[in-house]
């Protein structure tokens, strides 16, 4: 008797339970299908944007500049006319202030439709590199990464695999459980004495089952952003409401216009927000009166406020744009999330028009805020560290899926392979219940799997030839 065969009779003779894990086994087969390419998308277009955060800048290398003995900073309007000379005819969209002492100032401008990154040294006004900002490394992993590069139907695609990732989760847990005589040391430590497919499956339980809290907490805040359950469901509702601004107007235009295409870099608690829009009375009071509102007053207000070291000052879009003043994890200025902070200005009056803080944010975008920035790694070099390795983690549990798989199949059979489904399993609607129950959590993962199980039910039992394919 076959292997294949063996584990058929097995499930067929076992208890309700051991029929109940039959299908577990068989779903997590499933689910892995489908999953272990965008897995292995995810872990290694990750792992380059987590390299960049943690040890470079999302922009490449650190631009280090000479700071002279006793010169202070040249004003921020020289050094932005400096970027402006290289580019003539752009259009200046983002001031970000240095991290510290030596570090280049950065200006980003607009021109021909291409956006572009230029350093300046806050001391001499001299350019002192350029890049195209919508071509760097990171930029290009971060539009794979959430999109494979197609638009939404990319992102659609991410929001089903992320759906299915946690009834994988769901369902290894539910393997790998100690019970039955199984004790905690067997699945927690891998026993490196086994051989083939026994040490594979060692391994595989052992990473898995201790790097399932991560990756569910790195799905869950990666499918925040999906464009279904996040844009449409889950975003809506923990977002900061604009209404806390009192009498400041609202523009219509929400935070998320303020990233570039394809990137992220506004809280994702601000992101559906509506900006306030300039041109009232209302506010409270900014750039001093008599003083022109401008780069230059807007930079001096941003150090009044508190805002010290890496920070965004974003200019005014349009005859009712704001400036706003920001830092956060989600652009990299900060290493830690709690102090994230967001103040408009209006560009007529010089008013601060509204301010949000972490404080402020709904409890939802408090917990995505320190989510996001421990899945970006934004926390600093530990955080950066522990990411590139879980990196590795996915991409070994993905191989090793597929090695189990390789080797468990009936050698020159065509067939997939899959675990076997109990004939007899009282449990079997109970069990498709579950997987129903997790995986309609997330609407288009439970759209998808309805129509596995109508196509299972429907079509592949009553064709003979394609069932015996897919065993």
């Amino acid at each position: 008797m076959t292997a294949q065969a063996q584990g058929a009779s097995a499930a067929d003779a076992g208890t309700g339970a051991t029929r109940f894990q039959a299908v577990a086994w068989r779903w997590h087969f499933y689910a892995g299908l489908y999953v272990v390419p965008f897995l292995l998308m995810l872990a290694l277009t990750g792992a380059v944007m987590v390299f960049f955060t943690g040890f470079q800048t999302r922009l490449g290398p650190v631009v280090t500049v000479a700071v002279p003995a006793g010169q202070a900073p040249l004003p921020v309007g020289a050094q932005a006319e400096a970027a402006l000379e290289l580019r003539a005819g752009a259009l200046l969209r983002e001031y970000i202030a240095p991290t510290a002492p030596g570090r280049a100032s950065w200006f980003v401008v607009a021109r021909d439709g291409v956006t572009e990154a230029v350093a300046v040294d806050p001391y001499t006004a001299r350019v002192l590199t350029l890049v195209d900002k919508d071509n760097t490394v990171f930029s290009w992993a971060e539009k794979i990464h959430g999109t494979l590069l197609l638009g939404d139907v990319g992102d659609r695609l991410i929001e089903v695999a992320a759906g299915f990732g946690v009834v994988m989760i769901a369902t290894g847990l539910y393997l790998w459980w100690p019970r039955g005589g199984t004790r905690w040391a067997q699945v927690l430590l891998p026993d490196l004495r086994l051989q083939g497919r026994l040490w594979w499956r060692s391994l595989h339980a052992s990473v898995g089952f201790w790097i399932s809290a991560v990756l569910l907490t790195f799905l869950l805040s990666g499918l925040a952003w999906s464009g279904v359950w996040g844009g449409q469901f889950v975003q809506p509702w923990g977002s900061f409401p604009a209404e806390k601004w009192g009498d400041a107007i609202q523009s219509g235009v929400a935070h998320g216009s303020l990233n570039p295409p394809g990137q992220h870099e506004v809280p994702w608690g601000l992101e559906q927000t509506p900006l306030p829009a300039s041109g009232s009375a209302a506010g409270a009071a900014g750039v001093p009166s008599g003083q022109p509102v401008n780069l230059d007053t807007v930079a001096a207000l941003a150090m009044r406020l508190g805002f010290v070291g890496q920070h965004h000052i974003q200019l005014p879009q349009g005859a009712t744009g704001v400036f706003t003043i920001s830092a956060d994890t989600m652009s990299g200025d900060l290493k830690n999330p709690t102090q994230d902070r967001t103040v408009h200005v209006d560009r007529y009056s010089g008013r601060v028009l509204a301010q949000a803080a972490y404080a402020d944010y709904p409890l939802l975008a408090k917990a995505m805020a320190v989510g996001i920035a421990l899945h970006q790694g934004d926390l600093g070099l530990w955080n950066a560290a522990l990411n590139l390795l879980f990196c590795l983690a996915i991409v070994f549990l993905c191989v090793s899926g597929v090695v189990m798989w390789w080797k468990r199949r009936p050698r020159g059979s065509a067939r997939l392979a899959a675990p076997p489904l109990p004939r007899d399993l009282p449990l079997w609607k109970g069990g498709a219940l579950v997987m129903c129950a997790v995986a309609l959590a997330f609407p288009l993962t439970g759209a998808v799997l309805l129509a596995v199980l109508v196509l299972d039910g429907l079509v592949v039992s009553r064709l003979p030839a394609l069932r015996a394919a897919l065993r």
